[in-house]
């Protein structure tokens, strides 16, 4: 699976944005489609995941009530709706796919997608 980030841009504080995360290839039920992010001299951080046969969806504390992850299964693409963006937020998103089930750790992913730069202005 190839899995294709877009969407990241340059928006104000407290404005929105929506990640797309569009796959190529067949996503098994026990699948896991996560969000991942990595700000500037910052490690990798878990923002979001979605088990893609169910749809469960799992955040990280200091997006929860701001992001919502989806899943589109006839278009295999994954979202996230970013809104009321802080300037914390800025850091390059990435979509990554668990092929055996829910972690949030990024060693865990198997395949992974190029990276969508997001910057919040204050």
């Amino acid at each position: 699976v190839q899995l294709q980030a877009s969407g990241g841009g340059l928006v104000q504080a407290g404005g929105s944005l929506r990640l797309s995360c569009a796959a190529s290839g067949r996503i098994f039920s026990s699948s896991v489609m996560g969000w991942f992010r990595q700000a500037p001299g910052k490690e990798r951080e878990f923002v979001a995941a979605i088990r893609w046969g169910v749809g469960n969806t799992y955040y990280a504390d200091s997006v929860k009530g701001r992001f919502t992850i989806s899943r589109d299964k006839a278009e295999n693409t994954v979202y996230l709706q970013m809104n009321s963006l802080k300037p914390e937020d800025t850091a390059v998103y990435y979509c990554a796919r668990d092929r055996h089930g829910l972690s949030f750790s990024g060693n865990d992913y198997d395949d992974w997608g190029k990276g969508t730069l997001v910057t919040v202005s204050s």
